[in-house]
């Protein structure tokens, strides 16, 4: 069960990013954007995952992308 606002968007600004996504990818947005997008306050108006795959670290961009690819695909995640 999912939460209205959290379906529909609380903002119109949130409304309009889920139907340009929508009508760019002929796919609903995705939950993780959607709940990023509710109450961005509590849980944080960035989502760091480019400082994640680029940012220091002993493990070269390619290993972590693998590794996201891996994560993504044991969740069932189409990304």
């Amino acid at each position: 069960m999912r939460l209205p606002s959290v379906e529909r968007g609380e903002r119109i600004s949130h409304r309009v990013l889920y139907a340009m996504i929508r009508l760019v990818s002929g796919r609903r947005a995705p939950d993780v954007i959607r709940t990023m997008k509710y109450h961005g306050a509590f849980f944080g108006d960035h989502m760091y995952v480019h400082d994640v795959l680029r940012g220091p670290s002993p493990w070269s961009v390619g290993e972590r992308e693998l590794f996201a690819a891996w994560v993504s695909k044991q969740n069932h995640c189409e990304f």
